[in-house]
């Protein structure tokens, strides 16, 4: 088992990036790096995408590199993840359906030495761009009447390793490494009704590769039956290798824009949790992401009208009985709630997405399938109004780390 599931990674890893669509169509993903992925397993997406208080050792968390070492020293884990959205989009000139979906993420964790240190490694989505707007008008008196196309797509995938140590027995520490890359294209036309109009279109596209990295602590310590946790990460700003290129599609000229006039932000977060006896589990997560000082097009962000985000999440874990004869009393319920401000401040409002989900255990008692379903709403009824209802499945694997088994 553990020789199949290391041959379905790599395969996985050579093919996500050349066969994944994005999982995002929305118009607010035109700025800035687009749809932002919080890097959370599907077991804590259902939770409202807490992570940096989490510490459990069923769950690869990427999010938290100090939670490597919640795992046994005996597990070998593997977590594989799919989803497909639904969105729909409503704003003064009606309403629109759109659906994708695609590969998730891809992770796998293993012990190094005993309970002291562990390892992970896999295939994250940073963020994605995927739109398409048309709007239709005239000018002032009437001549003419034209059509704006602005539409957009790309990704920037992340492959990450990292390390977590336990300091003691209530202190760990870790980090992530990651080397990104990706294209982000954008594109506008004009485009006349009337003859002999010539229509113009900009092709911008943003290419990225670059390294960034990620450092997380966690306390932790169990009362009985009761145990708490407060964790904490970090991401320094850095500046992003980054090209921006306009095409000029008429005369199909390549004009650079900037080069590395972007930068990664800065981000920072909190996180606790308290777990009753392996049965209830709570999550509460703070996280702010500084765009507003970070550069954008070779400015501040905030020249161009970006602000820092803040997100707030909540959620919730319980399962009746770990250990019942009923299949029903093992299996896991998960609810969360999460509320961001949009780093556009021209968004005003924010997105606001509540979440399910249930865990169904497998063979082993560390093999879980985990299924959330995520409703968010974003936007106001003046302007352009998101709604998406997503629903993502994954199987998360453990196995013994070295053991023989007997004929």
């Amino acid at each position: 088992m553990l020789v199949e599931m290391v041959l379905l990674s790599t395969f996985t890893f050579h093919l996500s990036p050349l066969s994944a669509q994005n999982m995002t169509s929305s118009p607010y993903s035109r700025y800035a790096y687009g749809d932002m992925n919080e890097n959370v397993p599907t077991a804590f997406r259902a939770m409202g995408g807490v992570g940096f208080g989490m510490r459990n050792n069923k769950a690869i968390n990427p999010a938290q590199p100090a939670s490597y070492t919640s795992m046994d020293s005996l597990t070998f884990m593997f977590d594989i993840a799919g989803g497909v959205n639904w969105s729909r989009y409503t704003d003064a000139g009606g309403m629109k359906n759109k659906a994708n979906g695609n590969l998730e993420y891809v992770t796998l964790q293993f012990p190094i030495w005993k309970r002291w240190i562990a390892m992970s490694v896999g295939l994250l989505p940073y963020s994605s761009v995927g739109y398409d707007i048309a709007l239709s008008d005239s000018t002032a008196n009437g001549d003419y009447h034209f059509t704006k196309t602005f539409s957009g797509e790309g990704n920037i995938s992340q492959v990450y390793g990292g390390l977590s140590f336990n300091i003691c027995n209530w202190f760990a520490l870790g980090a992530n490494v990651y080397y990104m890359w990706g294209d982000l294209n954008r594109l506008r036309a004009l485009t006349f009704t009337e003859a002999g109009m010539n229509t113009t279109i900009q092709d911008e596209l943003l290419s990225v590769s670059d390294v960034r990295v990620r450092a997380g602590a966690q306390f932790f310590h169990t009362f009985g039956d009761h145990t708490f946790n407060v964790g904490a990460v970090f991401e320094p700003q850095m500046k992003l290798n980054s090209a921006l290129v306009v095409i000029e599609t008429q005369t199909d000229d390549s004009i650079p824009i900037f080069q590395d006039g972007w930068d990664l932000p800065m981000v920072w977060g909190v996180g606790a949790s308290y777990n009753w006896a392996n049965r209830l589990t709570i999550g509460f997560d703070y996280e702010r992401q500084c765009m507003a000082s970070a550069r954008y097009n070779g400015a501040p962000g905030s020249e161009s009208g970006l602000q820092d985000r803040s997100r707030y999440a909540l959620g919730v874990e319980y399962r009746h009985n770990p250990m019942g004869r009923k299949y029903v009393e093992r299996m896991l319920w998960r609810a969360g709630l999460s509320v961001q401000n949009e780093y556009l401040v021209s968004i005003g409002a924010p997105k606001i997405t509540a979440s399910i989900g249930i865990g169904f255990p497998l063979w082993s008692i560390g093999s879980v399938i985990n299924t959330t379903i995520e409703y968010s709403h974003r936007g106001t009824p003046a302007g352009l109004e998101d709604n998406a209802l997503r629903f993502t499945i994954g199987a998360s694997i453990a196995e013994n780390w070295f053991f023989k088994r007997k004929l």
